[in-house]
């Protein structure tokens, strides 16, 4: 699909509000509601837009430590590896890369004992896990919620 004007400016209102209503973009843009709509679906069944989602604030639910992984694995065992901790409720993201790291890895937790027996118990007992080094975040300056066009 190729995206027209009209198309990425509804995806970076979307992307700045993602309950933005359909009349609400209309009028932003100049055009119908079922204009928009029809967009939107069009953007979905394209699978341009992949869904729609909430961004949770993880120091106002309790989980005040966010850590950073670098995984190496053998490469027999990545797949295995990445989806096991892709299934794990303290993975936010797991992404197989290039360069020295064949994993990154975000994590959250509440708090250290927690990313302890994160690493020690559910990481390290992970069969093809060659190596593993960790950041904590101190401070987030930024953080990406959605593509920019």
């Amino acid at each position: 699909m190729k995206l027209d004007t009209t198309d990425k400016r509804i995806l970076e209102l979307l992307t700045g509000n993602g309950r933005m209503s359909y009349v609400d973009i209309a009028k932003e843009l100049g055009l119908s509601r079922v204009a928009i709509r029809e967009r939107i679906n069009q953007l979905m069944e394209e699978e341009v837009i992949e869904k729609f989602s909430v961004v949770i604030n993880s120091d106002k639910v309790g989980k005040k430590v966010s850590a950073f992984f670098e995984v190496d694995c053998e490469p027999t065992s990545l797949v295995a590896v990445a989806e096991t901790l892709a299934e794990n409720p303290r993975v936010a993201s797991c992404y197989q890369m290039t360069g020295p790291s064949t994993l990154h890895m975000h994590v959250l937790v509440e708090d250290f004992d927690q990313l302890e027996q994160f690493t020690n118990e559910e990481l390290y007992a992970l069969k093809g896990i060659t190596r593993v080094e960790s950041h904590i975040l101190l401070r987030r300056f930024k953080s990406r919620t959605g593509l920019k066009l």
